[in-house]
């Protein structure tokens, strides 16, 4: 078993708990798997069981992929992934909604806050 690193990006629905005029967020969660797609998989459906709705998930790879990459990983983040791998679950380490119109919007008018 590994531990990957997902940002999960996720629209609105019913009960979702996201702040009100949001248009949806980028979750950074840890998933415990034995292959990525396996991560994958089980973050999608646990965000599902949440009422939350899974709309793009981008793999950064586990600690040690993240690690050969250069990146820089400190004992917080580590302390997170060993509890995905301890506990075999989807940690969500972070959740940064998104919301129309604001300043520093892309594109699609949508924004981190």
């Amino acid at each position: 078993m590994n531990v990957y690193t997902l940002l999960v990006e996720v629209g609105r629905t019913r009960n979702d708990g996201l702040p009100d005029g949001s248009t949806g967020a980028a979750l950074i969660c840890y998933a415990a798997g034995r292959d990525e797609a396996e991560a994958v998989r089980e973050t999608v459906a646990i965000l599902k069981q949440a009422d939350l709705s899974p709309l793009d998930v981008t793999g950064y790879g586990s600690l040690d992929e993240r690690l050969a990459e250069g990146h820089e990983i400190d004992d917080e983040e580590r302390a997170l992934m060993q509890r995905a791998l301890d506990e075999n679950s989807v940690i969500i380490a972070q959740m940064q909604p998104f919301f129309k119109g604001c300043e520093g919007a892309g594109d699609d008018g949508d924004t981190l806050h």
